[in-house]
């Protein structure tokens, strides 16, 4: 992993309020009815996050897919499965860690039967960051991983490019490192297989560098 940048970056998550609760449980019965923006509207439910209380590593995608919405668990689709994969290639244990999402409810297009992805917007990150900024506070990781861009603009604010700043940890106000990298979809969009292994091996890479940067604090208890 590259040198921690110590200039501070900050997304909605770190800057602005967010919600308070003594409980991960508690404040998911809070976010369940959660009216801050209009995408509770068309999807199923709200996908908290899920894992560890105290998971020392926090990863933090974008929104849930159309799997995740209709069971109401994050990264159990195609891409969260790609994930564990990857996760377990780099030696880590999804287990313990800690996985949620910068928006909470699915966006979608539907097409037919089909319902499509269709990205957050900075209005709806900037809201749904009332929960995630909870849920880091209570998780309390020593590194968090922003897979994409939705992410890492929750999490450290439209300056940090995921192409630019792949594989650069950053500080802020918070006691974690936050480190920037692809989401797994991306990988599964790649065309070429040659080209998919070798992204898929950079991915790998990023998620060893995240389990170092633990190491890194210090802190392995």
């Amino acid at each position: 992993m590259d040198k921690v940048d110590p200039r501070p970056r900050l997304g909605p998550a770190l800057a602005d309020d967010h919600a308070e609760a003594k409980t991960l449980r508690r404040l998911e019965a809070q976010a369940q009815v959660c009216r801050r923006c209009d995408l509770y509207r068309h999807a199923t439910q709200m996908v908290f996050g899920e894992g560890p209380r105290f998971a020392r590593l926090m990863f933090i995608g974008e929104q849930p897919g159309d799997q995740e919405d209709l069971s109401g668990r994050p990264f159990i689709g195609p891409a969260g499965k790609l994930f564990a994969e990857c996760l377990v290639e780099a030696g880590t244990d999804r287990a313990e860690c800690y996985v949620t999402n910068a928006v909470k409810h699915f966006k979608f297009e539907q097409r037919g039967k089909r319902r499509l992805h269709s990205r957050p917007n900075a209005g709806e990150i900037q809201r749904c960051s009332w929960w995630l900024g909870a849920e880091l506070d209570l998780v309390s990781p020593q590194v968090v991983v922003a897979l994409g861009a939705t992410a890492a603009r929750a999490l450290l604010g439209p300056s940090v490019k995921v192409t630019r700043d792949r594989g650069q940890a950053f500080a802020s106000d918070r006691p974690f490192k936050a480190l920037v990298t692809v989401h797994p979809s991306f990988l599964l969009r790649i065309p070429d297989r040659g080209r998919a292994e070798k992204e898929r091996q950079h991915f790998v890479a990023d998620l060893v560098a995240a389990s170092l940067a633990i190491e890194a604090t210090g802190n392995t208890g």
